[in-house]
């Protein structure tokens, strides 16, 4: 009798802890990746900052940098904080690979709920960690940090909307003005990501391509402290070619119109001078500043052809080749 009464008091506990294990909530992991590239001025304050800004989240947590060859300490400076916390993960690069591929590789290697991207250089701050989740709690797959104001070059600043709204203009899909590139990817946007398998990718195009609604995180952007900007002019122009070329077909269109018009027109004159010549063979003189003018015109626009069909020539090549994004030279605390 007593075996029989302990067989049912054993047999409800196992039902209570069942439906107890059942009940409790899984704790979403979030990833934090950081690129960099030569800022040894910067990573340990970075990471600091962003070990506050989620000490309070009921979330757990992981921090990935990827290093792009640094040639500064910056590398040194990541073992020594992957030592101390193996929440830090490290991955290093065999070479310098770009600000484009590198970054979006990183991404790709996030496999928590969600990841969160947050540059090196501390110009966007990782207080904003907290706004990005409370947009990723309500719903939203995709949520990207929107400079409203900038301590850094006011130039800068300006010619980067006048490209953005040329850019948005030309564009099939409508890109998000001033968006910096920090953000936060479900991991569902993020297993799109991976299965484009896009060897030279526009990361800002691609989410926006996507579909997913996207939320904004508005901020002002600070001025760079410590350390050295890594962009230059060949890398912004690369940048925003890159963009004008994944995004848009309207470069191709508009040079095949341009050429149609100038052919056209060229043909118009050319028969013009020929008539004028025949009427007035004695005192009509073509000169040659016409015949200057026009060549170098036409050469010009050609020249600017070739360039825009040598720029989705490279992209195909790109393909063709199926080089990876990125080889790594070394993993830490995967």
């Amino acid at each position: 009798m007593f075996c029989f009464i302990y067989s049912i008091v054993k047999l409800d506990m196992d039902k209570i802890k069942k439906n107890n294990s059942s009940k409790e909530i899984k704790i979403k992991k979030i990833s934090i990746l950081t690129p960099c590239f030569n800022e040894v001025e910067n990573v340990v304050e970075l990471t600091e900052r962003i070990r506050l800004a989620v000490a309070k989240l009921p979330y757990d947590y992981e921090h990935i940098f990827i290093d792009n060859c640094s040639t500064d300490g910056t590398v040194d400076k990541l073992r020594i904080l992957a030592a101390n916390d193996k929440k830090i993960k490290v991955i290093l690069n065999t070479r310098n690979f770009g600000a484009v591929t590198s970054p979006y590789y990183g991404v790709l290697q996030s496999y928590a709920d969600a990841c969160i991207m947050i540059p090196s250089d501390l110009q966007d701050p990782p207080e904003m960690i907290p706004d990005f989740l409370k947009k990723w709690e309500k719903g939203y797959k995709i949520a990207l940090a929107v400079r409203t104001d900038t301590e850094a070059s006011k130039v800068g600043n300006f010619l980067r909307k006048a490209y953005y709204r040329l850019l948005n203009k030309a564009s099939d899909t409508m890109l998000i003005n001033d968006a910096t590139g920090s953000g936060l990817y479900d991991q569902q946007v993020i297993k799109i990501l991976r299965s484009l398998n896009d060897p030279y990718p526009y990361f800002r195009g691609l989410l926006c391509e996507i579909g997913f609604p996207i939320a904004k995180v508005f901020y002002t952007q600070q001025k760079r402290k410590l350390g050295a900007t890594k962009h230059n002019f060949f890398s912004l122009l690369n940048e925003g070619i890159l963009g004008l070329v994944k995004q848009s077909k309207l470069p191709v269109r508009l040079f095949t119109i341009i050429g149609g018009v100038s052919s056209a027109v060229s043909f118009v004159i050319a028969i013009s001078y020929f008539i004028a010549k025949l009427m007035f063979w004695n005192t009509f003189s073509v000169g040659v500043a016409p015949l200057i003018i026009g060549f170098f015109f036409i050469m010009g626009i050609q020249l600017l052809g070739l360039g825009l069909i040598g720029e989705y020539t490279l992209i195909n090549l790109a393909h063709a080749r199926k080089m990876p994004l990125v080889v790594e030279a070394e993993r830490i605390n995967f």
